[in-house]
This record gives C-alpha cells, sequence and structure tokens, in this order.
C-alpha cells in the first residue's frame, strides 16, 4: 500500500518502521524542528531521525492545514497517523482515507496525553486503538484495541515503549485485514468518552495537599520528560522517581521530614521517599547523591507548587 506517515515523537517510531518494511512510504510527515537551551541546540523529533536513516522523504509543515494539497497530489492509498501533534484539515480526510493509532482503548483520554493520563490516574491497564479519523479529535470509528498491562513500576517511558510496539503490531494486522478485503468498524459510545488533553506547565507542578498516591502517580506520568516540578527556597526542582515510605508522621504537607540519608517529604495522607530527582541548573542524581552535597534542602522546609 502506498502511506503517507503523520507522526512526531517515540512512540510513532515501530509504527513508522512497521510501514517502511511492510509497504511504500511515499512521505513522513513530522513537526517542525526546535531549539532547546542557552546554546539553541536544534532537536529533530524521533520520528524524523529514523525517516533519515531510511531515506524517507520528509516534510515539517508548521502548519498541515496550510500546506495539506501536497499529500493531496500524492494520491497515497492511506495516511497513517500516530501522534503526530497537529489536527489533520478536514480537505485532507475528504481526500485520502486515514488511520490513527492512539494510545488508549477508545473513547476513553481521547486527546494528546493519554498515556500519561492513565498513569496520573493510577490505572492498572490501558490500550491502544487503531482507528478510522473523523473530523472530531479522536471520535472516529474503532477498528481494533489491544489491552496494555501498567506495572506499578512503569513511567512514561517504560509505558509508551510497550505501548508502540503494541502499537505497530496492532497497525500491521489492521493492513493485512484490509488487504484481504476484511474491514472492522465500530462507533465510539460518546457517554464513555473523556479526555486527555496535551500536558501544559501547570500539570507537571505537584501539590503536596494531594494524596501519597497521586503524587507518586504524578511523577511516573511526568517522567523522565519534563519531571514533576515543585518550589523549595527559591529553587525549582524536579522529581523524577518516588516511592511511598512506611513512616507515619503527621506534619503539614509538603514538611521535608529528614534529609538524612534520605528525603522525605509529607503529604496530605502519608510521607514519600524522593529517589531521583534535579534542581534547576544542576544535573539530574539519585537522592542519596544528592544529599551528600546538597545545602539548599533542610528538615522542617517546605516544598510549594509554583505558578
Amino acid at each position: 500500500m502506498k502511506i503517507v506517515f503523520f507522526g512526531t515523537p517515540e512512540f510513532a517510531v515501530p509504527s513508522l518502521k512497521m510501514l517502511h518494511e511492510n509497504h511504500e512510504v511515499l512521505l513522513v510527515v513530522t513537526q517542525p524542528d526546535h531549539t532547546v537551551g542557552r546554546k539553541k541546540q536544534i532537536v529533530k523529533s524521533p520520528v524524523k531521525i529514523y525517516a533519515e536513516c531510511v531515506n524517507l522523504p520528509i516534510f515539517q509543515p508548521e502548519k498541515i492545514k496550510q500546506e495539506d494539497q501536497r499529500i493531496i497530489d500524492l494520491k497515497p492509498d492511506l495516511i497513517i497517523t500516530a501522534a503526530y501533534g497537529q489536527m489533520l484539515p478536514n480537505r485532507l480526510l475528504k481526500n485520502v482515507k486515514a488511520l490513527n493509532v492512539h494510545g488508549s482503548l477508545l473513547p476513553k483520554y481521547r486527546g494528546g496525553a493519554p498515556i500519561q493520563y492513565a498513569l496520573f490516574d493510577g490505572l492498572k491497564e490501558t490500550g491502544v486503538t487503531v482507528m478510522y479519523m473523523a473530523e472530531k479529535m479522536d471520535s472516529g470509528d474503532i477498528i481494533k484495541q489491544e489491552k496494555v498491562l501498567i506495572d506499578p513500576s512503569d513511567n512514561y517511558k517504560t509505558l509508551m515503549l510497550k505501548m508502540s510496539f503494541v502499537g505497530a503490531n496492532l497497525l500491521k494486522s489492521v493492513l493485512e485485514d484490509m488487504k484481504q478485503g476484511i474491514f472492522h468498524r465500530v462507533s465510539q459510545n460518546e457517554d464513555e468518552v473523556s479526555f486527555a488533553y496535551t500536558i501544559k506547565r501547570d500539570d507537571e507542578w505537584l501539590d503536596f495537599n494531594d494524596t501519597a498516591t497521586n503524587i507518586l502517580n504524578r511523577i511516573r506520568g511526568l517522567s523522565p520528560e519534563p519531571g514533576a516540578s515543585t518550589y523549595i527556597n527559591g529553587k525549582i526542582v524536579k522529581f523524577y522517581q518516588a516511592k511511598i515510605s512506611d513512616i507515619i508522621k503527621h506534619n503539614e504537607p509538603g514538611t521535608v521530614l529528614s534529609t538524612d540519608k534520605m528525603l522525605l517529604i509529607q503529604t496530605k495522607d502519608q510521607a514519600i521517599e524522593i529517589l531521583e530527582l534535579q534542581v534547576a541548573g544542576k544535573r539530574k542524581m539519585d537522592a542519596k547523591s544528592f544529599l551528600n552535597g546538597q545545602s539548599i534542602i533542610k528538615k522542617g522546609d517546605h516544598f510549594q507548587k509554583g505558578e
């Protein structure tokens, strides 16, 4: 099949790889390069990096709705999207049949951050959906779904990787069915819809007035990028790994209970022990190494939610 692929993050790479190995990829559409840090280092998307390695043509429009004629002119059999990052224009969807690989069991968690929200909400399982694309975000008819178990040790990275390979295999199965004239189509139940909108800066802040379980789940959902943020003594500190402590104390939420061999913080109901963190401007490190040489956090200090 002749396919135009739309995708940007690491989640999309296994699907693109599968398509490259089994079909004809006419064009890879991905988000424009961006710059990071003071040195303005240019960062390419994981999809672009893979496409360059296998010499696939690449297109990086700022706004696809203004440049969709290029895709229409290619006359592909299918458009396949996987976490592209922009809504496809209606004109494009009317001209070319389009499928999407989405990281949830739709109709749950429509939107750009379904994997993060599955972790935020402490789910024990999630899944991947291959669906027909429609005008409304993630609302198209479902073709196939597969469940994915969430391990208690999973963070965004580990869960995303598991789901990315499930998605690629599920997509391969769907395309094989289509080649044989087998078409599945089930409408989504609008009464069961929930949303997982793209993560904004305010979503990255921890609130220690919440429960230990909810705080731990938010750290998991934000690790390893962008990290769960908090604020103490004029410094932004990011947490990447933590666990609920067996130590029971009754202090104001956000209070530092210990900096002696462990960094222990009070939440609404329990204490959590921070295992990996990063102070703004410093490198990421495990908590024990941090405590050996730090001076900014002391017992009795308070972590706060930033703005």
